[in-house]
C-alpha cells in the first residue's frame, strides 16, 4: 500500500518538477531579463519598465501590434466565417464526395508551415502563377510583386493564413454540427424557419464550444505567427509585415537586445493567456 502511494505521489511530482524546471524557470528568468538593457555579453543595466513602454513609444514595435490585428482578421475571423458557412451548407444535405472535400480543405493543417510558405512565395512571385493568370486574361496592369509591395504584402500574407486555418475551422464545425440533435432542426422547420433562421437559431448556438476553440487557437496563432512571415517576407518590405515574433527574433539574435526580446515575449504570452481566458469565460457564461 505504501509503495503504491509513493508511486502515485512520484507520478504527480515528477511531471510538476519537469514543468517547473523547463517552463516556469525560463519564464521567470525572461521576466527578470525584461527589466534590463542587456546585449547578452556586457553588464546589464536596469531600465525598469522601459522595455515594456517601448510598445507605445517605439513606432516600429507599435506597428507590430497593428499588423497582428490585421492578421487576426485573416487568420481567425475570415476562416471562422467561411468555416461556419461551409459547415452549414455541407451538413444540410448529404452529397457524394464530401469526405474527399473535407480532406482537401484540411490538408494545409497536415503540411508544415515552411512548406506552405515556400509554395505561396512561388505563387506570389513576379513571374508566378497568380501574375501569369492575370496577364493571360488581360489584367496585366493588376500584376504586382505581391510580397514585395508595401500595401499588399500584409493582406497577401494574411490570405495564406486564411487558407491554412479555413479547413481546420470547417472540419471542427462540421463535427460540431453532427452532435446537434436533429430534433432541434425538425422543430425549427415545423415552426417555418428558413435556412438562415435555422442557422442562427439552432446551428450557431449549438457550435458555442467549437467557436470558442476555433477563436482561441486561431487568434493566438495569429499573435504567435513567425515561420510564415519569416520564410515569405522576413518582416518586409521595410516593416510592413513585421510581427511581434519577428521583432522578438531580431532583438534576441540579429541585434542583441535581450531585455527587449524578453519583454516582447512576456507581453505576447500575457496577451495569449488573457485572450484564451476571456474566450473561455464568455463561452461558459453563454
Amino acid at each position: 500500500m505504501r509503495r503504491s502511494r509513493w508511486m502515485g505521489l512520484a507520478m504527480v511530482l515528477v511531471p510538476l518538477l519537469f514543468y517547473a524546471v523547463f517552463m516556469l524557470a525560463p519564464i521567470c528568468q525572461s521576466f527578470s531579463y525584461s527589466f534590463y538593457k542587456w546585449d547578452g555579453h556586457s553588464a546589464a543595466t536596469w531600465v525598469g519598465l522601459d522595455n515594456y513602454l517601448s510598445f507605445v513609444t517605439d513606432p516600429v514595435l507599435a506597428s507590430t501590434l497593428s499588423h497582428v490585428l490585421v492578421l487576426i482578421g485573416f487568420f481567425a475571423l475570415l476562416p471562422i466565417v467561411l468555416g461556419l458557412a461551409s459547415a452549414a451548407l455541407i451538413t444540410r444535405r448529404a452529397l457524394p464526395g464530401m469526405a474527399l472535400f473535407r480532406f482537401i480543405y484540411f490538408l494545409p493543417q497536415v503540411l508544415t508551415s515552411v512548406v506552405v510558405a515556400l509554395v505561396f512565395k512561388r505563387l506570389y512571385g513576379p513571374e508566378g502563377p497568380i501574375n501569369e493568370s492575370l496577364r493571360a486574361v488581360g489584367l496585366g496592369s493588376w500584376t504586382k510583386a505581391w510580397l514585395g509591395d508595401f500595401d499588399w504584402a500584409l493582406p497577401a500574407l494574411g490570405l495564406i493564413g486564411t487558407w491554412v486555418t479555413f479547413g481546420f475551422c470547417m472540419v471542427l464545425f462540421i463535427s460540431g454540427v453532427s452532435s446537434i440533435p436533429t430534433e432541434l432542426y425538425e422543430a425549427a422547420r415545423v415552426d417555418g424557419a428558413g435556412p438562415l433562421r435555422e442557422f442562427f437559431a439552432v446551428t450557431l448556438p449549438g457550435l458555442r464550444s467549437q467557436l470558442a476553440v476555433a477563436l482561441t487557437l486561431t487568434i493566438t496563432g495569429a499573435l504567435r505567427t513567425f515561420d510564415l512571415v519569416w520564410v515569405t517576407t522576413r518582416g518586409g518590405p521595410g516593416t510592413s509585415t513585421l510581427t511581434p515574433a519577428i521583432a522578438l527574433y531580431r532583438a534576441a539574435f540579429e541585434n542583441p537586445q535581450v531585455g527587449q526580446a524578453a519583454a516582447i515575449g512576456i507581453v505576447m504570452a500575457l496577451l495569449c493567456l488573457l485572450i484564451a481566458v476571456a474566450i473561455g469565460r464568455i463561452a461558459e457564461r453563454e
